[in-house]
């Protein structure tokens, strides 16, 4: 069965915080983390702009790819950045059903 992609992220999560204490010569995950916010921020970004591009023009498996690295390194920002899953998952929540233009203009 394949997961879903809320237990994949809660997976993802728990396995940047696993590797957050590891050593950065052997762990991607802690080699960022020890980079700190501004690095972690420039990856994020870069994913972000790769995501794009792929959607603009790549592949299905492209865009997915591109996915899972954005969401990779969101969670590794989240995490430097002192942000837990669950506190995006409460503004989520509270969102739902609201729409984007009436929540944006609730924000000014």
């Amino acid at each position: 069965m394949t997961e879903t992609l809320g237990f994949a992220l809660d997976n993802l999560m728990r396995d940047i915080a696993t590797k957050s204490s590891h050593d950065p010569a052997s762990s991607y995950t802690a080699k960022l983390l020890v980079s700190g916010p501004a690095y972690c921020a420039k990856k994020l970004g870069e994913e972000g702009v790769e995501l794009a591009l792929a959607v603009a023009g790549g592949t299905k498996d492209e865009v997915a790819n591109e996915a899972a690295d954005l969401l990779y390194h969101l969670g590794v920002a989240l995490m430097i950045a002192g942000v837990e899953g669950h506190d995006v998952a409460a503004i989520l929540t509270k969102r739902r059903g609201v729409s984007g233009l009436d929540e944006k203009a609730a924000r000014t």
